[in-house]
């Protein structure tokens, strides 16, 4: 699905991430953590083409073998890529019903859209006011998780990376996103970056990476979650 080779990524002239190589593979979940300031964030946002985020020359992203090195963001996510913002903004006078309608294009049945939304946001357990107002205004920081799902689930993407999505969460959103993802997964690969294990009580991920430093330095199964916490990241140091 993902391919990365020699994933060097700086601010500036510092360098965050250093020539990095991992595949994530297709029908996928990889949970990956670490401390802060290891560079979780950077991998997400330099993954998704975020423009202050620059490649080292040598870098390559391959998405399903194809190079989208140079991809813009709008590009990569047409592409099948999508990424949940760690503290998702309001946006002033676009609900999200209109979001996604200019999100999917003319293909999309208006009707049906809505249909899709709405059955989407009962799962989730989204009120509808919220559906009408403002993309998250007057909502919660559980609220605007919720709605990054629901954004997620009715676009369909293959390439999902959740940047803490369980933080700022309460117990009840939390359940509601985790066993939604446990679904959602399926067919698709999903990236979660977290600090803690709370989320993994809801979802299994596949494959667990310790990011520390701007490298990965350890992988393994849900028991490296227990070594963790067990012995904490200045361990892998």
């Amino acid at each position: 699905m993902i391919r990365l080779d020699n994933f060097t990524v700086k601010i500036g002239d510092k360098v965050i991430l250093k020539n990095i190589k991992f595949t994530f593979e297709p029908d996928r979940v990889y949970c990956l953590m670490g401390p802060n300031g290891s560079g979780k964030s950077t991998f997400a946002y330099a993954l998704a083409g975020h423009p202050a985020y620059q490649l080292e020359e040598g870098s390559k992203i391959y998405f399903c073998e194809e190079d989208i090195t140079d991809l813009s963001p709008d590009k990569r996510a047409k592409k099948g890529m999508f990424l949940s913002f760690q503290t998702p903004l309001s946006l002033n006078g676009v609900n999200a019903f209109q979001l996604l309608r200019l999100s999917l294009g003319e293909e999309a049945d208006p009707l049906s859209l809505k249909k899709e939304i709405e059955a989407v946001a009962k799962k989730l357990h989204v009120k509808k006011e919220l559906l009408s107002r403002s993309l998250n205004e007057g909502a919660s920081g559980g609220e605007r998780k919720k709605l990054e799902m629901l954004q997620a689930a009715v676009i369909k993407p293959k390439f999902v990376i959740l940047d803490e999505i369980d933080t700022g969460v309460d117990i009840d959103a939390l359940k509601s996103i985790g066993r939604f993802l446990e679904e959602f997964k399926k067919g698709r690969t999903i990236v979660l970056i977290t600090h803690y294990s709370r989320i993994l009580r809801y979802i299994n991920p596949d494959k667990v990476l310790v990011i520390i430093d701007g490298q990965i330095k350890r992988e393994g199964g849900q028991e490296l979650v227990a070594e963790i916490e067990d012995k904490g990241y200045q361990f892998y140091r």
